[in-house]
């Protein structure tokens, strides 16, 4: 299996990771909204800092709203 991509647009903020953020979320069924999250809190320290922890609690709550409301 695949875990990262040699190469990547747009900067180097997965390069050093074991496994690509996108690659988890595919290897374990991630839904769009948690693959947003584990995207967001793993680069946030090398890409987009406080901004991307917002992004990923957005994505959270998101997954929150949806889970409590009525079918």
């Amino acid at each position: 299996m695949k875990t990262n991509k040699p190469t990547q647009v747009g900067g180097k903020h997965y390069a050093g990771l074991t496994i690509g953020p996108a690659y988890y979320a595919m290897a374990n069924d991630l839904g769009y909204c948690e693959a947003n999250v584990v995207k967001y809190v793993t680069r946030w320290r090398y890409k987009g800092g406080i901004d991307d922890l917002r992004k990923a609690a957005e994505y959270i709550e998101m997954l929150i709203d949806y889970e409590n409301s009525p079918d």
